[in-house]
């Protein structure tokens, strides 16, 4: 690991590795457990990691060597109905009650110094809210990096279905376990397979070849895209922030896909005066976890020591870090979000984006958007080697997607928190998407993906609809020379399911009809800016 990554620290000391210990869950099912730790005398503090991808790589060697070796028991355990464990898994119902039958094991064992914290990424954030939702008393601190606590707010992030991450978790849930040549297997065969699901109707069935079954929890999340349907009780356990009171860090990335839900936490955190820090750095999902893994990891540790070892020696002084996009520097905040001004740029008829207003009554622009040749996803927040920023002149170049555009900007502008567009919009059908992303053009003309976002219209009755369409949270400069592009298009596929046009379930439809989409004035993008350099 240190020979790959560099900016890890030098290991303290030897470690020991006692695997396939038996604890067992809530209802006596045998949960398989591996425990890491230093070999030298002394009591040391222990962190608890449960996980559904097995124990395996890379969650031995990032978790269980790297941190037994700074210092800490490490307890690595395999969640119910994955590697090994017995029981059937399930997305979230009994990750409670395992969590704290576990903390009951570890009172029994004679290395347990009773100081005990959390950490672990994505699904392995999930379990640590689960725990919070009523900390035992040993808890003392969680590190919660790029983290899940809504499964609904994963797969349904807007009114679409997360279509092309969704799959890729059925994989990673349902074969990482498994060990590595299984899960690359399974992956192969999703890559193969991903272009005929993505175009074959119904949905629901379409994608059973390319993962070779069903998946019980993917049924469910198509066919209950209603948070407040019964499917969906117990699984939101985020308000385990509102009343916490165990010191948490929270780390996540620009493109990471839990980027929204990371910052939600953050503020709930906050106002129930949770000692808390945040870590927003340059990632993606996937990306946080490699080369971001040496600042990930110093976070990591830092926090990890200040609250289990009372060595605050590591911490740094404010209580938000996050990097700039477009500068590529980091900055330190006291808070988030910061102070900002909505800053108002209006969509023209000639594709333009300017801060004045419209004169006079101007055409609306419009255009039509065909499920059949769906409008194609870009970058942003996937779990693949194309997410994060990239080129979206490609895109930009159909038919189907709108573009408004700033002149060459004279002085920066600098935008921190979560954007939004205001539009007039109306349809010929009813049944459409609005996707709108925010992008940064270079002096070459490169459009670069910022951040964006997707809403669901309502059927209208011909006459333009206001519609808000949030964009996930950024925090980025546009330089002086450079100019900021609004793109609007009717979807991004197959990071989302394509609208089909017909008003049926995305689960069930098997019809497609194209839709005219129209935008009238006015119609506005608003920017969170921050006038003074941060």
């Amino acid at each position: 690991m240190r020979r790959s990554l560099r900016g890890l620290p030098a290991g303290l000391h030897d470690v020991a590795h006692e695997p396939g210990l038996v604890v067992p869950a809530a209802d006596g099912s045998p949960l398989l457990t591996d425990h890491y730790f230093p070999v030298a005398d002394g009591d040391f503090p222990t962190l608890l990691i449960r996980s559904p991808y097995g124990r395996g790589f890379p969650w031995a060697p990032m978790y269980g060597m790297l941190f037994a070796e700074q210092g800490f028991h490490v307890v690595l355990q395999s969640c119910r109905g994955t590697g090994g464990s017995g029981g059937e898994f399930h997305l979230w119902r009994n990750e409670p009650a395992d969590g704290q039958a576990t903390v009951a094991w570890l009172r029994r064992q004679p290395w347990f110094s009773g100081v005990l914290g959390t950490i672990g990424p994505s699904y392995l954030g999930y379990v640590q809210w689960a725990l919070a939702l009523d900390p035992p008393p040993e808890l003392r601190a969680m590190v919660i990096q790029v983290g899940m606590h809504d499964p609904h707010g994963f797969f349904h992030p807007t009114d679409a279905f997360s279509l092309e991450n969704a799959l890729a978790v059925a994989v990673g849930l349902t074969r990482q376990h498994l060990g590595i040549p299984a899960f690359l297997r399974s992956a192969l065969r999703l890559r193969r397979h991903l272009g005929k699901v993505t175009r074959t109707l119904p949905l629901a069935e379409s994608y059973v070849p390319a993962l070779g079954g069903r998946v019980p929890f993917l049924d469910g999340a198509m066919a209950h895209p209603d948070p407040q349907d019964p499917y969906w009780d117990g699984a939101d356990i985020g308000a385990a922030a509102d009343t916490l009171t165990v010191p948490t860090s929270l780390i996540t990335g620009r493109h990471d896909i839990y980027l929204d839900q990371t910052l939600r936490q953050y503020g709930r955190l906050r106002r129930a005066g949770c000692e808390t820090a945040l870590l927003v750095g340059p990632w993606t999902h996937n990306s946080a976890l490699q080369q971001g893994w040496p600042e990930v990891f110093a976070e990591s540790l830092a926090w990890l020591r200040a609250h289990l070892c009372d060595d605050r020696s590591g911490l740094r002084r404010t209580r938000v870090r996050v990097h700039m996009g477009g500068r590529q520097t980091w900055h330190d905040l006291p808070d988030w979000p910061p102070a900002t001004t909505g800053r108002r740029w209006y969509l023209g008829s000639g594709g333009t984006l300017d801060s004045r207003a419209p004169e006079g009554t101007t055409p609306p622009l419009s255009f039509r958007y065909d499920p059949a040749d769906p409008t194609p996803s870009v970058g942003g927040p996937l779990l693949s080697n194309k997410a994060g920023p990239q080129d979206n002149s490609a895109l930009e170049a159909r038919d189907d997607v709108l573009t408004f555009t700033t002149e060459p900007l004279a002085a920066p502008v600098r935008v921190l928190g979560a954007a939004h567009v205001e539009l007039q919009v109306t349809t010929d059908t009813g049944h459409a998407d609005v996707f709108a992303r925010l992008c940064d053009v270079d002096e070459r003309n490169r459009s670069v993906n910022v951040c964006d976002g997707l809403r669901r219209l309502q059927p209208d009755d011909g006459t333009p609809a206001a519609v808000t369409v949030p964009l996930s949270s950024t925090a980025h400069c546009f330089p002086a020379g450079h100019r900021i592009r609004l793109q609007i298009s009717g979807g991004a596929h197959p990071r989302f399911a394509r609208n089909t046009g017909t008003g049926e379930p995305s689960a069930t439809a098997t019809r497609l009809a194209p839709a005219d989409v129209s935008l009238h004035h006015p119609s506005v993008l608003v920017l969170p800016t921050a006038e003074a350099p941060v």
